[in-house]
């Protein structure tokens, strides 16, 4: 095959590639190509990912402290907005984490986890371990994934329900780490169910995690030491400053889980009911967003407009990403199978999810 003629189309014909023409049979020239247009990019660059991760989390914090402190409703409305977004940006990079060598960026995994993963509690341990399962090729998808839910198939009232919920996020946390943590320490039965349950960034509720073990074992001790001590200092410091400022914090991280949960239901068609898929039915059932719109790169930051390609490539630095999109889309063609898993937005992917509910009732 040229690599520089547009790749035959798929077995769809004349509509776009689909995650049920490639369930039992991979695309071997997509994966060839994927492979060999994108040899000399992969290099993470630190100097990328310092400033976008410390200059996020400036602005983000600079928000809180603008919303909280100042008098006038709509400049703590405003900040309140900059900082939620902001802020999303920097707590993305947790999964960047999971995929990047773990000699490949000196310092930043800490760093991360001290600016970002411990205040906000949400540390890298509850995604390292974890998210690498979603990409293993016999377990995405199926009953073993923590990052699955067939919510094409669910009942309509599942979707708003799923959305919603993230709006306790941060309340569930404050409560995972400044209150089971420390009964954990005393009843150990409360520290192996938060364990199972509530240590981990998943939403197959099906889903209950092994103990920690090596290099991820001691990193959980200090993170989760942090994060409890930094839950129970901000419960206590309600009986200081009051309730304020801790309301208004936990506003403004509620919408960013909030508008994480939205990115999560239209990361994938969640059209798989339980069986293994190659790993080009994977790509399929994943959802790219390139451009020309720039709103995805709101909604989804830091490479994740690209999780279709993510998924073909997942230690691929997320700075690397759209040029990879752009060699593989020019290259392959119209009508490749490339083709399939790229949709034109949040507002598109969503209504067809919720017409796939609705025709189940």
């Amino acid at each position: 095959m040229s690599m520089h003629q547009p790749i035959p189309s798929t077995p769809a014909g004349n509509r776009k590639a689909t995650r049920a023409d490639f369930q039992t049979e991979d695309d071997k020239d997509m994966l060839r190509a994927a492979r060999e247009l994108t040899k000399d990019l992969g290099e993470a660059r630190g100097r990328i990912y310092w400033l976008d991760m410390l200059g996020s989390t400036a602005v983000g914090y600079t928000g809180i402290a603008t919303a909280i402190l100042t008098s006038n409703v709509a400049v703590a409305v405003i900040a309140g907005l900059i900082a939620s977004l902001a802020l999303y940006r920097s707590l993305m990079f947790i999964h960047e984490l999971t995929h990047i060598h773990r000699d490949a960026l000196p310092g930043f995994r800490t760093c991360w986890n001290l600016l970002v993963g411990i205040p906000l509690l949400t540390p890298s341990f509850m995604y390292e371990g974890v998210h690498v399962i979603h990409h293993k090729r016999t377990q995405y998808g199926t009953i073993e994934d923590p990052e699955y839910l067939p919510l094409a198939l669910m009942k309509p009232w599942s979707l708003p329900l799923f959305v919603i919920v993230a709006l306790l996020a941060p309340i569930a946390l404050i409560v995972r780490f400044g209150v089971l943590v420390p009964l954990g320490v005393v009843f150990p039965a409360i520290r192996t169910f938060t364990w199972e349950r509530f240590s981990s960034l998943s939403i197959n509720p099906d889903f209950r995690r092994k103990p920690p073990t090596g290099e991820l074992a001691k990193r959980v001790q200090w993170q989760e030491a942090g994060a409890c001590l930094w839950a129970i200092a901000v419960i206590a410091s309600t009986f200081v400053i009051g309730w304020r400022p801790l309301l208004i914090a936990v506003a403004i991280v509620s919408l960013t889980a909030l508008l994480n949960q939205l990115r999560t239901l239209v990361a994938h068609l969640w059209e798989n009911e339980g069986e293994p898929m190659t790993v080009t039915a994977q790509f399929l059932d994943s959802v790219n967003v390139p451009p020309p719109g720039i709103a995805a790169e709101i909604w989804a930051p830091v490479g994740l407009r690209y999780h279709a390609l993510h998924h073909l490539m997942p230690s691929m630095p997320y700075h690397d990403l759209p040029e990879a999109h752009r060699r593989l889309a020019r290259e392959m063609g119209s009508g490749a199978t490339y083709e399939g898993a790229n949709h034109p937005g949040m507002l598109t992917l969503v209504a067809r999810i919720a017409r796939s509910t609705m025709m189940r009732g």
